[in-house]
């Protein structure tokens, strides 16, 4: 199995995470074939870093970002973790449980061969295997806003509608071509407001159970 190398890029960022300190980060170490994990930890007991925060710190750089989007809206938040290691099936259980401690579900899981997952609703977490160990997905949808942004266009379209077919009878038609309108923005509101402090929320907690995985990763080592 192929160890993980870090070209000159990566090995700042991960110092500028595990030191928090850009003057860290600035100092460019170079190695034709890059740096292990072994390497970078061996470099960062030299500048006073703990290897467990280089390893977490590697997590997190490897650790992909992504969002869903709606209407330019964060509709669903992903990670993807290249753990280069397998999990063991202790590390998955309590994986699981910190899973539900963190989410507030208990959520259910599954095993087909050597994919694991654990889901809640639109919440779901997988564990697959690769040729260097195991990745784990994270990912979530807010199934939710988007039905209320989409019943709050759909209200604004039949607003519209209805001013169309009206034609010289608008007044009569007025209260409701109203109340449409106040229902469709409203329903906008109500699912848009929400999405960026939960898309925050999920990506930070993503980002949490990231960081415990390369610790573990680092005690187990």
């Amino acid at each position: 199995m192929s160890e993980r190398r870090y070209d000159d890029d990566e090995v700042a960022a991960i110092f500028a995470i595990a030191a928090d300190d850009r003057t860290v980060a600035e100092r460019r170490i170079s190695q034709q074939n890059g740096l292990t994990l072994g390497d970078l930890q061996a470099i960062g007991r030299d500048v006073g870093i703990a290897p467990e925060a280089v390893a977490r710190a590697a997590v997190a750089l490897d650790s992909r970002p992504a969002q869903r989007r709606f209407l330019g809206l964060p509709i669903g938040v992903s990670r993807t973790v290249e753990l280069n290691r397998k999990m063991s099936d202790d590390e998955w259980e309590r994986l699981v449980v910190h899973l539900r401690e963190v989410f507030h579900a208990r959520g259910t899981t599954r095993r087909d061969g050597s994919l694991r997952q654990w889901t809640n609703g639109n919440l779901h977490v997988l564990v697959e295997p690769t040729a260097a160990g195991h990745r784990l997905r994270l990912g979530t949808y807010n199934g939710g806003a988007r039905a209320s942004i989409t019943a709050g266009l759909a209200s604004l379209g039949m607003m519209v509608a209805t001013v169309l077919a009206a034609s010289g009878s608008l007044a009569h038609a007025a209260p409701g071509v109203a109340l449409l309108g106040l229902m469709g923005v409203g329903m906008i509101a109500n699912g848009a407001a929400r999405l960026p402090r939960w898309a925050r929320l999920r990506g930070r907690q993503m980002d949490e159970l990231a960081a415990e995985i390369a610790a573990e990763q680092t005690s187990s080592s």
